[in-house]
């Protein structure tokens, strides 16, 4: 059980930025939408008046400044990290994109290593397992739930994410 909602955690813990991302994208839409209308306002006032030329003057020019923004708000987020990233060690760098995914591995090589060694332990002393409630019992000890659960919440990290950003 606990499991089970680890993973579902995880699962939706690694969903947060699409969720957030979903209600900034609504605002966006809002506004957008509040642009457009203020837009055809214009559209219609313009040309009323004969000036289609010059409405669509305006929106070349709009959209070259929304690109020009966009582009600009990239080049300074890749400037902020680059200076960050200048002031630190050449190691530390490096190693900046590979923490989690580290992490992440000594804790599967841990649990890999620990029912390796108590699987060998239950192997090499053939009278622990005799019948099959012995062996539901060493597997309960060697895949506890506890294990179970914080595995579940790794898989669902990594690989739940991947489903969010699909939809």
């Amino acid at each position: 059980m606990l499991s089970l909602f680890s993973t579902l955690g995880g699962l939706l813990i690694s969903g947060l930025p699409k969720l957030l991302e979903y209600f900034q994208n609504k605002a966006d839409q809002k506004h957008e939408l509040a642009l457009a209308q203020v837009q055809v306002q214009l559209q219609l006032q313009m040309a009323a008046q004969g000036f289609a030329a010059q409405e669509r003057m305006e929106d070349i020019r709009t959209d070259q400044i929304s690109m020009q923004t966009d582009a600009q708000m990239t080049v300074a987020a890749y400037d902020h990290d680059k200076a960050v990233l200048a002031k630190a060690a050449g190691w530390v760098s490096s190693y900046v994109g590979t923490v989690r995914p580290t992490v992440t591995y000594i804790f599967i090589l841990e649990l890999c290593a620990i029912n390796a060694w108590l699987a060998f332990f239950v192997y090499s002393h053939p009278g622990l397992v005799v019948t099959i409630e012995d062996l539901v019992r060493v597997s309960e000890i060697i895949f506890s739930s506890d294990e179970m659960a914080m595995l579940g919440a790794i898989v669902g990290f990594w690989f739940g994410s991947r489903g969010w950003g699909k939809k």
